[in-house]
């Protein structure tokens, strides 16, 4: 059995390209690489096929795997994501207390276990008050008063 006709190397292809979609982004390369082993399993089915028609199917079956598969296959192999793309804090809920005061318009800061933080609030919060943390925006915490 002859390992370097042109049915094996379109084989060798598709198998390197579908391998390459691991190190790649985007879910697209893998497409190449059916399309390519399709083109592998025509050129065994047809010896004869020229060349010049094997590129054209590799061409429209890239297209057509492109189009029709690949919606299909990401859902199944990225899992659906909400719209919601906002990262929850680890620290959303805790207790904290006010070291420096926080305004509208200017954060503060804030005792958070033994360490202090950046915060900032909607309303005027003044140093011993206790807060509690309701979001995070890079390293600054929003925080609301503490209801008694």
């Amino acid at each position: 059995m002859d390992f370097t006709t042109a049915a094996w190397i379109w084989l060798y292809v598709g198998a390197f390209l579908m391998l390459a979609e691991i190190v790649s982004p985007g879910f697209v390369v893998f497409f190449f690489g059916l399309s390519a082993c399709t083109v592998a399993g025509v050129k065994w089915a047809f010896p004869a096929l020229p060349l010049s028609a094997q590129l054209g199917l590799f061409s429209v079956f890239s297209i057509l795997y492109l189009v029709v598969l690949r919606r299909l296959v990401k859902s199944v192999f990225m899992g659906e994501t909400g719209t919601d793309n906002r990262l929850k804090s680890d620290y959303e809920g805790r207790v904290g207390k006010v070291v420096e005061t926080i305004r509208p318009e200017v954060p503060g800061r804030i005792l958070l276990g033994d360490a202090e933080w950046a915060a900032a609030a909607t309303e005027r919060l003044e140093p011993g008050e206790e807060v509690r943390v309701v979001g995070q925006d890079n390293l600054t915490l929003q925080v609301r008063k503490l209801d008694a």
